[in-house]
C-alpha cells in the first residue's frame, strides 16, 4: 500500500445543511456529486466527501456510537489572521469554536472548529512546515 490518503468521507446527519456550511467556507462541490445522496470536493490530491452517517458506518462494517470517532481533520495556514478569519467564518457558518486562535506550545498559531456534525477542524500556521505554493505542508 502507498504511503498516501486520496479519500476522507465525513458521515452527516443532514447532508443539505452540510453542503450549505461548508460551502459557506467557500467550498464547492465536483460536479461528479450525486444531488441528494453525496457531495465530493477537489482539496488539490485528495477527495472530501460528505455522505449519510448511517449509510458510511453500513459500508464500513462499523456500528456508529456517535460522537467523536477520534480524528481531527487540519487546514494550515500562512498566518494568524488567516487562522482567525477562517475560525470566525466556520462560526459564523454555524460551527462551534472549541479553541480560539492562539499561540501553540510548538511554535504556531491555531485553533479548532466543530463543524454540524460534529468534526472538529485545526486550522493552523505551523512555522515547521512551511507551505508550498500550492498550499501543501513541506514537513521540515
Amino acid at each position: 500500500m502507498d504511503q498516501r490518503v486520496t479519500l476522507i468521507t465525513l458521515g452527516v446527519q443532514d447532508l443539505a445543511r452540510a453542503i450549505t456550511f461548508y460551502g459557506a467556507l467557500g467550498w464547492q462541490a465536483h460536479p461528479t456529486s450525486v444531488d441528494g445522496e453525496v457531495a465530493f470536493y477537489d482539496t488539490g490530491g485528495l477527495v472530501v466527501a460528505l455522505w449519510a452517517r448511517d449509510a458510511l458506518a453500513a459500508d464500513s462494517g462499523v456500528t456508529d456510537g456517535g460522537g467523536w470517532g477520534g480524528v481531527t481533520l487540519a487546514h494550515n495556514v500562512g498566518t494568524p489572521a488567516e487562522v482567525d478569519g477562517i475560525l470566525e467564518a466556520a462560526r459564523s457558518a454555524g460551527a462551534r469554536l472549541a479553541r480560539g486562535g492562539a499561540p501553540t506550545v510548538w511554535g504556531g498559531y491555531s485553533g479548532v472548529f466543530v463543524d454540524p456534525d460534529g468534526h472538529p477542524w485545526e486550522v493552523a500556521v505551523n512555522p515547521g512546515w512551511p507551505l508550498d505554493d500550492l498550499g501543501r505542508p513541506q514537513l521540515g
